[in-house]
């Protein structure tokens, strides 16, 4: 028994099937099926019941990966835990859904990088569901979502902000009524596979709010540029670290029924071997929230200079 058979072992638990561990770990599917075969013969148990199509763990099998992982993370641990902060380095897998992308991760990641240049980050971006999926099989390190309604009992979350979820409108829109707005005018929904998207189908059917739809889209930048042109207005978080290229908008409280919000939180793995990495990650997440939180009447209807005497020229 090695520590990279005990790996390939996690990543066939991980991933499904033993062509998409191979995959994984860079060896051929055969090379997979001989260590699975050698740790059985070692440790005289079936790991896999091979009688279905797809190999699925044994109840000794799920038992044996459990104590894999914590091998192989007490392995992984051994330099960084004496290192102190020389340890964090190497590559830090991040992922992010679309809403933090041009402000929050930008700059919480530079004050990462400024503290330990010795530590590339890789941002991977995606909807919630998906992300979440991806910290558990160990493919991310940890990721930036919206807090699902059950968390996996072998993940940490760690709150980072609320925010309001608001009605955003060209500043050409006619009437500063929510919900007049929205039954009235084309409606740009947040794509419903987003954890934000189910908010808000939920809040507009308890409201019995009937919208024309025309579009379905699951970047906030992308439609904050379908609302400037006027083609629709949305529902859309209100981020807690603006983007640096926020376009000028109506930002409308929705005003109706109970307020609604989705907490923003950093997810990863309790058996993580990068803990100290994701906690410095965690803290610079909050600090650059922290600084970046602005009044809504600061934010809202602000127009850059630039488009101001652009306007004024028409």
């Amino acid at each position: 028994m090695s520590i990279r058979t005990l790996k390939t072992l996690i990543a066939v638990a991980d991933q499904g099937s033993f062509s998409a561990a191979a995959k994984q770990v860079f060896i051929t599917h055969a090379a997979v099926s001989q260590q699975i075969r050698a740790l059985e013969e070692e440790w005289k148990v079936p790991l896999f019941d091979r009688s279905r199509r797809t190999p699925v763990l044994t109840p000794a099998g799920r038992a044996l990966v459990s104590k894999a992982r914590e091998v192989v993370a007490a392995y992984d641990n051994i330099v960084p835990s004496v290192l102190g902060n020389q340890g964090i380095e190497g590559i830090l897998s991040l992922g992010a859904v679309p809403t933090t992308l041009t402000g929050l991760v930008p700059l919480a990641v530079s004050k990462l990088k400024r503290d330990y240049p010795a530590l590339h980050v890789v941002v991977v971006p995606g909807l919630t569901t998906t992300l979440i999926q991806q910290v558990e099989r160990g493919q991310l390190d940890l990721a930036i979502v919206s807090k699902p309604q059950f968390i996996p009992r072998n993940l940490v979350w760690y709150d980072l902000a609320e925010e309001v979820l608001e009605l955003l409108a060209s500043i050409e829109a006619e009437g500063r009524d929510p919900v007049q707005l929205l039954e009235n005018s084309p409606f740009i929904r947040f794509s419903r596979q987003a954890v934000v998207g189910s908010l808000i189908e939920t809040w507009l059917q308890e409201n019995k709010i009937i919208v024309r739809e025309t579009m379905e889209l699951e970047s906030l930048e992308a439609i904050s540029s379908m609302v400037y042109y006027n083609l629709g207005v949305s529902i859309a978080p209100r981020t807690c670290v603006a983007a640096s290229n926020a376009l000028p908008l109506k930002h409308l409280p929705l005003g109706r029924g109970k307020g609604l919000s989705r907490m923003l939180g950093c997810i990863s793995r309790a058996d993580s071997v990068r803990i100290r990495a994701i906690d410095e990650t965690n803290v610079r997440l909050a600090a650059t929230i922290r600084e970046g939180q602005r009044p809504l009447l600061q934010r809202s209807m602000r127009t850059p200079p630039k488009e101001k005497r652009k306007r004024s020229t028409k």
